[in-house]
C-alpha cells in the first residue's frame, strides 16, 4: 500500500497565534506513524484572492495537495465561538477535492475549553464540503500554558491524544481511500 497523504491545516494567519505550536505538534506526530505522508499547511502562504470556488479565486499550490490528499487534521483556533475566515476562505476554495476524505479536528483556545465550539461550528461547512468528520477530537485549552517559549510542549499526554486521533484518522482514510478507488 502507498503511504496516506495527510494535509495538516493550520487555521489562522494571526500573525500571533499560538495555535501554530499545537498545528506544528500535531504535524511532528503524523510524521512519526508509518505509512503516512504529512504536509503542514499555513494559510496565508497561498493566494486565495475573492470568496468562492471560482477557477479565479484558487491557487494552484494548493489544488495540488488537496487533490493527493487521503485526508485531513484541521488545527483550529476559536475566535468568538467559531472558526477564522482566513480557514473558511482556504477550504472554500478546492470542494471537489474534499469529497469523501475524512478530516479530524484539533481545538486550540486560551480559555477552558479548548476549541470545542470553533469545532463545532466547523462540523457543519465540513460535512456541506464532503468531508467525513472523525470522532476522536484533540482540545488545547489555555495554550499559552501547553508550551514554552521555543513552542516546545509542556505536557507529554498531548502526544498520546493526537495518536489516538491519528489511529482514527488513518483507519478512515484507508476505508474511504478503498471506496474512492473500487466503487
Amino acid at each position: 500500500m502507498r503511504p496516506l497523504h495527510i494535509v495538516v491545516i493550520e487555521g489562522t494567519t494571526r500573525v500571533q497565534r499560538l495555535s501554530i505550536h499545537a498545528a506544528r505538534l500535531v504535524a511532528e506526530v503524523g510524521r512519526g506513524l508509518d505509512g503516512v505522508e504529512i504536509t503542514l499547511i499555513e494559510p496565508g502562504e497561498f493566494n486565495l484572492p475573492g470568496d468562492g470556488n471560482d477557477p479565479e479565486g484558487k491557487d494552484a499550490r494548493y489544488t495540488e495537495i488537496t487533490a493527493k490528499a487521503d485526508a485531513f487534521f484541521i488545527v483550529v483556533p476559536e475566535y468568538n465561538h467559531s472558526f477564522p475566515g482566513s480557514l473558511k476562505r482556504l477550504l472554500d476554495s478546492e470542494l471537489e477535492n474534499y469529497i469523501h476524505k475524512p478530516v479530524a479536528f484539533a481545538g486550540v483556545s486560551n480559555g477552558g475549553w479548548g476549541g470545542v465550539r470553533a469545532i463545532e461550528a466547523l462540523n457543519q461547512t465540513v460535512r456541506e464540503m464532503g468531508l467525513v468528520s472523525t470522532f476522536q477530537d484533540v482540545h488545547f485549552p489555555r495554550i499559552q500554558n501547553l508550551f514554552d517559549d521555543k513552542g516546545e510542549l509542556l505536557d507529554p499526554a498531548y502526544r498520546r491524544r493526537i495518536e489516538k486521533a491519528y489511529a482514527e484518522l488513518t483507519w478512515m482514510a484507508r476505508t474511504l481511500q478503498w471506496g474512492r478507488q473500487h466503487l
